[in-house]
């Protein structure tokens, strides 16, 4: 007999009454449990968290920045209450840490009375972090914990991302500031290198003019020094006429002492006589030249009237002489007319000689006649005369006396002036080295000042100046740099379809197990008329197969009509699953056939290795190095990632892949179940007698 007919006749004995024909329906209907029932449990749990009581506290008392009101917390507590995200209960601290501790509430999400507080800190100058406070209880659930951190994070996220957005706001209109105080500061620079290059010219002109100045504290000095030795001269000179006039004084008084009554009393006399010595010079001056013209005349008539006494001399006293009495008078004569003529010889001559002095003279006897005459003019105010005289040389001597005293301090000052001239001469000569120095860096400082002028005018074009839409566009930014611009290839829109890939095979090799638990591996008709081995094993593997066929429709029905289910290749998908269940059905077949009661248990060893290293929930990579080790050798690994491709879309390669290894691996099992076969042909003791049976 055939395989298909020994496989027919294998199915019709479920037909035979009730409890056959129950028990092929609850084969039919196993993988509903394992596949449509377990994915419908939590198909979509993400778009059911509004049902989870979560507690909210609200303990913010706000606070106050740049002016402004902030109420973080009850912006946060109103953008919660608007969303989906749970079930929120306002509540106490008290009454969400005693929920939470006893199950009412899954957790609780807590703003602190210091929350707006912290985060206004963010303008000010000690900033903190504001923090929101997240309480779980892993007793309760532990998976509501970890979707919460993941919740949580993106409240965190946009209560920072509006910090940061009133923060940076006030950075750009800072920078608007600095942009605008930059310029201002430019202008300024402008007028420093303008003002510095005219100090530049004025430095110059300093070091000049301190230059020259040099040369003249330098004759300054020499000509102080000079003017200080005359000082000393003029001291000694002065202190010299000091004592004098002094001396004069003292002399001045003690004569005026004497001189003054006599004055005083004979006035009259002074007068007249001065008078007399006025009008005797003018007679003199008159006479001067008749004194001229005569003198010749009166020595020739003295010289005549001397020659006639001689004569008469001799001849009455020598050739007759006369008597006595009258000799000795006409001798007298004689005498007396040779030295009247040896007199008018002598005037004559000198006369003649002094001609000019006498003109001098005569100039003398003017001087004198005036002064006479004026003397005889004072006469009568000798007295008062003198007494002013007095006074004015007892203040010549007191005035000698101060410009004895002004000349030692003119001396002392000149001495002084001296030596600060040359400190003068040193200082300024130090100025002309300071000032050809300020010069050279007053140049350096206008070059200098020219490039900062120049840094403020690029820095200020540099720095932003940015409008209120600027700004808005900006803080929108930086306070949300990097937005995460996720582009899902191949999306699967909910928790349920992202895990059916894992979970349909699943059902499937269970339909397997426990079909291989109502039908034989191996047909004992087969067995016992001694037929092939091949046609054995395909005789024990068909209706299995068959059923698993039946199987994958009820469960893809399910799953697709019942439950929701959507396949980008839903006809690729269900194909493959008759291949998958084939090939879950030979390997079964096999294990209970070569191992028999202790088959059941590998089979389900396999299946649990299987879902252990498929990576059907996490990533094989995230499992024990083990797990990485066996994941390439099992067929459920490649059937989760064909059904991926399958369901949610993406390349075929995985598919193919897939479908080359699930062949190989029915083909061996089928052989390996033929051999199985062959050898239990041949009854043994263990065969009759088990050691296990199940």
């Amino acid at each position: 007999m055939r395989s298909p007919k020994l496989a027919v006749l294998e199915l019709r004995r479920f037909g035979r009454g009730r409890l056959p024909r129950a028990a092929l329906a609850a084969l039919l209907l196993l993988p509903l449990l394992y596949g449509a029932l377990y994915l419908w449990s939590f198909w979509d749990p993400y778009g059911r968290l509004d049902r989870i009581p979560v507690a909210l506290v609200n303990d913010d008392k706000g606070a106050t920045a740049a002016g402004k009101k902030v109420t973080a917390g009850d912006d946060i507590t109103e953008g919660l209450r608007d969303s989906d995200t749970f079930e929120w209960h306002e509540v106490s601290a008290a009454e969400a840490r005693a929920g939470v501790e006893d199950g009412t509430y899954y957790l609780s999400l807590t703003m602190p009375s210091d929350f707006s507080k912290k985060i206004a800190s963010s303008s000010g100058g000690s900033p903190e972090t504001g923090a929101l406070q997240v309480r779980t209880n892993d007793a309760n659930n532990y998976i509501v914990g970890q979707i919460s951190r993941t919740v949580f994070s993106e409240v965190r996220t946009a209560a920072s991302t509006k910090a940061s957005r009133s923060f940076l706001d006030k950075i750009f209109v800072s920078f608007s500031d600095i942009h605008g105080q930059t310029e201002k500061a430019a202008k300024g620079a402008d007028k420093l290198t303008g003002g510095i290059g005219k100090a530049e010219k004025g430095s110059k002109d300093l070091a000049d003019g301190l230059k020259e100045a040099k040369k003249g504290s330098g004759k300054l000095s020499g000509g102080l020094k000079k003017l200080n030795t005359g000082a000393g001269d003029l001291e000694d000179g002065s202190r010299q006429v000091a004592d004098g006039t002094q001396k004069l004084a003292d002399k001045v008084n003690g004569v005026a002492d004497k001189v003054g009554p006599f004055l005083k009393d004979n006035e009259n006399s002074i007068g007249d006589t001065a008078q007399l010595v006025a009008d005797s010079a003018s007679g003199i001056r008159d006479n001067l030249d008749t004194l001229v013209k005569t003198a010749p005349i009166a020595a020739k008539g003295a010289h005549t009237a001397s020659d006639t006494l001689n004569a008469v001399y001799k001849a009455r006293c020598e050739d007759l002489p006369l008597p006595d009495a009258a000799c000795p008078d006409l001798k007298k004569a004689k005498q007396a007319a040779a030295d009247v003529a040896k007199v008018a010889d002598d005037l004559n001559t000198l006369i003649a000689d002094q001609d000019g002095d006498l003109d001098k003279l005569d100039k003398n006897l003017a001087t004198l006649q005036k002064q006479a005459q004026a003397l005889a003019d004072r006469s009568p105010h000798l007295s008062e005369d003198l007494t002013d005289s007095v006074s004015k040389i007892n203040k010549l001597n007191e005035g000698a006396g101060k410009v004895a005293a002004g000349a030692k301090t003119l001396h002392t000052g000149l001495d002084t002036a001296k030596t600060g001239a040359a400190d003068l001469d040193t200082g300024v000569g130090k100025l002309k080295t300071g000032a050809y120095d300020l010069n050279g860096g007053m140049y350096k400082l206008g070059d200098g000042s020219g490039k900062l002028a120049g840094g403020l005018h690029d820095g200020a074009g540099q720095i932003p100046d940015y409008d209120k839409k600027d700004r808005d566009e900006r803080t929108g930014v930086m306070s949300d740099p990097v937005r995460l611009a996720s582009k899902d290839l191949h999306h699967a829109p909910n928790y349920g379809t992202g895990f059916a890939p894992y979970f349909i095979p699943l059902s499937l090799w269970v339909g397997a197990m426990v079909a291989y638990m109502l039908i034989p591996p191996l047909n004992r008709r087969a067995l016992a008329a001694g037929g092939s081995a091949w046609r054995i094993a395909l005789a024990g593997w068909l209706p299995v197969a068959a059923l698993g066929v039946l199987q994958t429709a009820a469960l893809m029905s399910v799953l697709h009509w019942a439950i929701g289910l959507e396949m980008v290749r839903a006809a690729g998908t269900v194909g493959f699953l008759f291949l998958v269940t084939a090939c879950f059905a030979a390997i079964v077949q096999w294990l209970n056939a070569r191992f028999g009661a202790a088959g059941r248990i590998l089979v389900l060893a396999l299946l649990m290795l299987q879902l252990t290293s498929a990576g059907g929930t996490y990533p094989v990579q995230t499992s024990p190095g083990f797990f990485n080790a066996i994941h390439p050798f099992l067929p459920m690994s490649y059937v989760v990632a064909a059904l991926r491709r399958l369901i949610t879309g993406g390349g075929l390669g995985p598919v193919w892949q897939a479908c080359a290894v699930l062949v190989a691996f029915t083909a061996g099992a089928l052989a390996l179940t033929a051999l199985s076969a062959h050898r239990k042909q041949v009854w043994t003791l263990d065969r009759l007698h088990p050691e296990l049976s199940l």
